[in-house]
């Protein structure tokens, strides 16, 4: 079967229809991911039996794959008398994920600020969890603005594995035209180059996003 680019030019609006629900997905995900590895990253450095559940839970995390996390929260949650939407479970699933990638990133982050930072801030009299949030925390920001913007992309590429749980994103609406038409090729190549530009053009805001941080710590 040759390849047929007028069909694939048509498939281009009905799978760009979906675009802003593949966006919407990945931003809400990179939110919860750093949200949660954040929170991952204070209860490590809490000691105690506190901070090695945390070493455990965010070295678990990145040992298993996405769809792992989706299928658990997809079909075995509802077992436990807990039904998601399908969309909710997928913005879910990619939070908990990178969750503990980004941890890491926020212990780099905060392990790059000076230590006599965080003690004057105690020295003041401040305790150990505002010291890491109203102290820490927005000296991090500028060390880790560049590697969240690298895990979005990675967040935004990972977007396509949510449509096996038939969350209506553009892989999601590829395969539909495609079981609909019998033909794959055409829409999955639309698919794939929408995705590579989509994941260019936010690599490229990235990489001006380091730049400035770069020029704003000189």
């Amino acid at each position: 079967m040759n390849f047929d680019l007028a069909f694939a030019l048509s498939t281009v609006p009905e799978i760009l229809s979906v675009i802003g629900t593949t966006l919407v997905i990945a931003i809400a995900a990179c939110v919860g991911a750093c949200l949660i590895g954040f929170s991952f990253e204070l209860l490590r450095r809490a000691g105690s039996i506190t901070g090695y559940l945390m070493r455990f839970a965010i070295d678990f995390i990145r040992s298993t794959p996405v769809l792992a996390w989706l299928y658990f929260l997809y079909f075995v949650l509802p077992y436990c008398g807990v039904t998601l939407p399908a969309l909710v479970v997928g913005i879910a699933g990619l939070s908990i994920y990178f969750s503990g990638y980004l941890a890491e990133v926020f212990k780099a982050g905060i392990d790059a600020i000076p230590k006599g930072q965080s003690e004057a801030a105690q020295a003041l009299g401040l305790r150990r969890r505002d010291v890491h949030i109203f102290v820490l925390a927005p000296q991090m920001l500028r060390n880790v603005a560049a590697p969240i913007g690298n895990y979005f992309v990675s967040i935004l590429k990972a977007t396509p594995y949510l449509a096996v749980i038939a969350v209506p994103e553009m892989l999601g609406k590829a395969f539909d035209i495609a079981s609909d038409t019998y033909r794959y090729a055409e829409p999955l190549t639309v698919v794939g180059i929408a995705f590579l530009v989509l994941a260019l053009a936010v690599a490229q805001v990235v990489r001006l996003l380091e730049r400035k941080l770069s020029r704003s710590s000189r």
